[in-house]
C-alpha cells in the first residue's frame, strides 16, 4: 500500500517513529511524501527536496541467518534501476555505482539511506525525477532532462513491486545472486580504475578487484599488489 502525503519532515523518521512506538509498520507499505522538509542522504548529507520528484520509505524486516541488513542498499539500488528503466521514452545511460547509485548520463540519480530500527531496516529513497539538485563537485540528473517524468503515484507503485522482486531474491537466492545482478548493471569492470574518497577524507587509488560475497564491500587492488577493503566512501 502506498500511503501518500502532501508534506512531512522525513519519510524515514516517520515510518521508525511508528516501529518505535509499536504501532509497526507493514512490510510493503510505503510512505511517500510531495514534500520533506528535513530529509537525509547518505553520511548526514541533507537531501534536495524537489517538487516532483519522489520521496518515499518503507520497512524490511530482518530474521536470523538472512544477507546483512546493510546490503538492502543493494536491493534498493536495482529497484530503482528497473523502475526508471522502465519510464517510457527514458534513454540515455542508465547504470549503478557503488555502493547504490544510480546514474543517467553519468549524473546521480538518487539517494539511498538506511537505518536500523529494532528488528527492522527504514529503507528511505530519493528520486529526481522533475529536477535534479545543484551540487558542487557532482554532476546530477533528473528523469525530466530525457523524457516526460511519471506521476509520483504511478511511479510510487512500480518501484514498490519491483522493490518487492528485488527483495524476494535477496532473501531466496541470496547476497550473492543480488550483487551478480548489480555488478551486471554497473559501471564496474574487473580491473578499472577507481578512486575511493574514504569517510576520513583520504583518497585512496587503485583498481576494482570485485565486491566481497559476504556484505558487499568494495575491494580495492593498490599499486602494489595488495587488496584493501572498503566499506564506506564515495568512488569516482
Amino acid at each position: 500500500m502506498i500511503h501518500l502525503v502532501a508534506e512531512t519532515g522525513s519519510t524515514n523518521a516517520d515510518v521508525a517513529a511508528a516501529l518505535r512506538s509499536g504501532a509497526g509498520w507493514a512490510e510493503g507499505d510505503w510512505l511517500v511524501a510531495h514534500r520533506q522538509t528535513a530529509g537525509r542522504g547518505r553520511q548526514g548529507r541533507a537531501w534536495f527536496d524537489g517538487s516532483g520528484n519522489f520521496m518515499g520509505s518503507t520497512a524490511v524486516e530482518i530474521t536470523e541467518g538472512g544477507p546483512p541488513p546493510a546490503s538492502l542498499s543493494f536491493v534498493a539500488a536495482l529497484a530503482v534501476h528497473a523502475a526508471i528503466a522502465s519510464v517510457p521514452g527514458i534513454g540515455g545511460d542508465l547504470c549503478l555505482k557503488w555502493p547504490n547509485d544510480v546514474l543517467l548520463n553519468d549524473g546521480k540519480l538518487s539517494g539511498i539511506l538506511l537505518e536500523m530500527v529494532g528488528a527492522n531496516v527504514v529503507v528511505g529513497i530519493g528520486v529526481n525525477l522533475a529536477r535534479a539538485p545543484v551540487i558542487e563537485g557532482r554532476k546530477t540528473a533528473a528523469v525530466a532532462d530525457v523524457t516526460t517524468p511519471p506521476d509520483i503515484e504511478e511511479f510510487a507503485a512500480s518501484l514498490a513491486s519491483l522493490f518487492d522482486r528485488q527483495l524476494e531474491m535477496w532473501r531466496t537466492y541470496g547476497l550473492e545472486a543480488v550483487l551478480q545482478a548489480f555488478l551486471s548493471r554497473s559501471i564496474h569492470a574487473q580491473g578499472s580504475s577507481v578512486t575511493v574518497h574514504d569517510t576520513d577524507g583520504s583518497i585512496i587509488s587503485g583498481s576494482f578487484a570485485g565486491l566481497e560475497e559476504t556484505d558487499g564491500a568494495l575491494r580495492l587492488r593498490l599499486a602494489d599488489g595488495r587488496e584493501r577493503v572498503i566499506r564506506a566512501g564515495d568512488i569516482s
